[in-house]
């Protein structure tokens, strides 16, 4: 049975939480504070960590929390922890960080508390920071709070200040050539609010970075892009990834053999082998596709075989993934409204739970 989250907020409730968020503002710091942001490799830094809340579908009120800590530059995963989680307080526009702040700030905690030689210098956060109605958003929050450098990733764009995702600012995306091209976010008061980031030389949208707490915009452009394998930061990708395997397991997987869990955790696990060279990214991806194909028909045809439609034990689901997942990209082409970015990545939680295309790398035209 689905379960429903709290109403949605009285207005002395929404007071608050503005007067709270206006109370933090004060203690952004959006300037570098630490030894390795002036370093133009980075030396000295050796932890980054990502964030991701993946939900339930049909349910606003569980959901699954997730923190990793990667080895930098390798990029490969030191930490993880995930936990399930119950929400509650509703999603509002402009006010994410009440709903999802306090499980993240938790999972710090308990880094903090375990592993203390793991703790990441700094955090990449599926959300914007100052990019935002109030200029607060969920990395501002959680960065003020865990008085950890922090950094907003955005797949879309959040429509304030005058920032639209109209004809002139797909212009500007056409005329993003390289991974690491940037164009800057520049508000009605003049204020650049963030950089529009080509990831990677393969993607064909940019990621929406902002500041959201001791760092600066520069170094948060640098960062985000020196940690991209693909289009979404590795920290923030592994996130992700874990936090949806982790309801899978939780909740199980519906129509699914022991063996064929076997089957696709073992391709997860090929999947995180490292890669030989950044030039070479893509290559052992693209070839995988086929391959992946091959073995989904398989497992099909064996399910099939084994249990004829409509036969004792048949999954009423045809084998459908669970029904779970994270913020995915969307597939949505239509123009997004004022206050998209949040309200457009909750609807998606409503979603089957399958591979978010921005997770891996598009397959070729061929296969």
């Amino acid at each position: 049975m689905a379960h429903t989250a709290t109403e949605w907020p009285p207005e002395e409730t929404l007071s608050l939480w503005k007067g709270e968020q206006a109370r933090l503002k004060a203690r952004v710091v959006d300037r570098d504070t630490e030894a390795w942001q002036r370093d133009p490799s980075f030396s000295g830094l050796q932890k980054v960590g990502g964030v991701d809340v993946s939900f339930v579908k049909g349910d606003s009120v569980r959901a699954c929390a997730s923190l990793v800590v990667l080895s930098y530059p390798e990029l490969k995963v030191l930490y993880e922890d995930s936990r399930m989680v119950g929400l509650k307080a509703p999603y509002v526009s402009g006010f994410l960080a009440f709903r999802e702040v306090p499980f993240l700030v938790e999972l710090v905690q308990r880094l903090q508390e375990k592993e203390p030689d793991l703790m990441p210098q700094v955090l990449l956060v599926d959300g914007n920071g100052v990019l935002h109605q109030r200029g607060f958003g969920v990395a501002c929050h959680l960065g003020v709070l865990t008085e950890l450098p922090c950094v907003g990733v955005a797949k879309k764009l959040l429509q304030v200040e005058g920032l639209e995702n109209n004809a002139s600012h797909k212009e500007k995306i056409v005329l993003l050539q390289a991974g690491g091209d940037t164009f800057p976010l520049i508000g009605n008061s003049g204020t650049v609010l963030g950089m529009a980031l080509k990831s990677h030389d393969h993607s064909t949208k940019p990621l929406y970075v902002s500041v959201g707490h001791r760092i600066s915009l520069e170094v948060a452009v640098r960062l985000t892009h020196r940690c991209c394998r693909f289009r979404i930061p590795e920290p923030i990708r592994q996130a992700d990834i874990r936090s949806r395997e982790y309801i899978r397991r939780t909740l199980g997987h519906r129509g699914e053999s022991p063996a064929q869990r076997k089957d696709r955790l073992s391709l997860h696990q090929a999947f995180e082998r490292p890669l030989e060279s950044e030039g070479t990214s893509d290559t052992p991806w693209l070839f995988m596709s086929p391959v992946l194909d091959v073995i989904t028909r398989s497992q099909k045809e064996k399910s099939t075989n084994a249990c004829p439609a409509g036969g004792p034990g048949a999954p009423a689901d045809q084998g459908r993934p669970p029904e779970c997942f994270g913020r995915s990209s969307s597939t949505d082409l239509r123009d997004p409204e004022p206050g998209f970015q949040e309200q457009k990545d909750q609807q998606l939680k409503g979603t089957r739970c399958q591979e978010d295309p921005d997770l891996w790398p598009p397959s070729p035209a061929w296969v």
